[in-house]
């Protein structure tokens, strides 16, 4: 991690995260789908990108496996207000991933970003709940 600034070297001790070998500020995360949710037992990589102004700045993050979540589009953008309008300097790189994370277990359809998504999620929660499933056991599980 040489040529990245102290604080984010330390924060990124406690995560699965590693830095890309070409881009000091790009990091492959991993995190794991919670359980009694459509998403259990998968394991979703995405990139975060540090952009320079970090952390006046938010991180850049995208979701680089497959998922069927209403608020992820399909190029793995993700609708997160803390990522956005509600981004400030005092959270650290955990924080944001626990938030990722806790999108995983409740998505909110409410404020979506895939909408052929959020339809079937408002029209037919079941049915959209076992295609999240049926989409993390076809590309979540058994790809690291």
């Amino acid at each position: 991690m040489a040529g990245l600034p102290h604080k984010i070297i330390k924060e990124m001790q406690h995560l699965l995260a590693e830095p890309n070998e070409n881009k000091a500020h790009y990091f492959h995360v991993v995190i794991a789908g919670l359980q009694k949710s459509p998403f259990e037992r998968g394991t979703f990589k995405f990139e975060l990108f540090l952009p320079e102004k970090y952390p006046m700045a938010a991180p850049t993050v995208r979701f680089m496996t497959k998922i069927y979540h209403p608020n992820v589009d399909k190029l793995g953008r993700m609708c997160l207000d803390i990522l956005k309008d509600k981004w400030s300097p005092a959270p650290q790189i955990c924080t944001v991933l626990l938030s990722i994370q806790a999108l995983l277990s409740a998505p909110t359809p409410g404020d979506p970003l895939a909408n052929d998504v959020v339809k079937q999620w408002k029209t037919n929660e079941a049915q959209a709940i076992e295609t999240a499933r049926a989409w993390t056991r076809l590309y979540a599980m058994n790809n690291i």
